[in-house]
């Protein structure tokens, strides 16, 4: 799982550097040659599905998605397991939806064309479904971790 998720920081690491040199053009052919390149909002709007997507699903795993403290602090520690199992079931079922509704679509977008990038509107919608498998294995390997700590 570990190796899984560092290629997702990575390559969401990779989307946005690409998606700032994506903008980057944008504004020096707008404001430098007074032609603004046609394809370059679709183009930086598609990387930031990509990344933002492929990260989210990371932090699944790696922990680092917004959570409040509070209420798990006040508990003893079997209770902060259960909590915690109770959460990652949650997500996963959350990343299961995802799964399902992403897949469905991209399928259904798949005959559509994005005009400036010439490409199908489901290359945009591909991680949606992908990140929600991915979320649903990270949270049972998460709830699996737990479950162990038990024993």
């Amino acid at each position: 799982m570990e190796r899984i998720s560092g290629w997702l920081v990575r390559l969401s690491a990779m989307g946005m550097v690409a998606m700032t040199a994506v903008i980057s053009w944008q504004v020096f052919g707008r404001f430098v040659l007074n032609s603004s390149p046609s394809w370059t909002e679709q183009a930086a709007l598609l990387l930031m599905i990509w990344y933002v997507f492929f990260a989210a699903a990371a932090g699944v795993w790696e922990r680092f998605h917004i959570r409040i403290e509070l209420l798990e602090q006040r508990l003893s520690a079997p209770r902060q397991r259960q909590l915690r199992i109770a959460i990652h079931a949650i997500i996963a079922f959350f990343g299961f939806v995802l799964l399902i509704y992403g897949a469905q679509l991209t399928w259904l977008v798949r005959d559509h064309v994005v005009p400036s990038l010439g490409i199908s509107r489901a290359v945009a919608y591909l991680p949606i479904p992908f990140a929600g498998l991915l979320t649903v294995i990270f949270s049972i390997s998460r709830i699996r971790l737990r479950l162990k700590e038990g024993l």
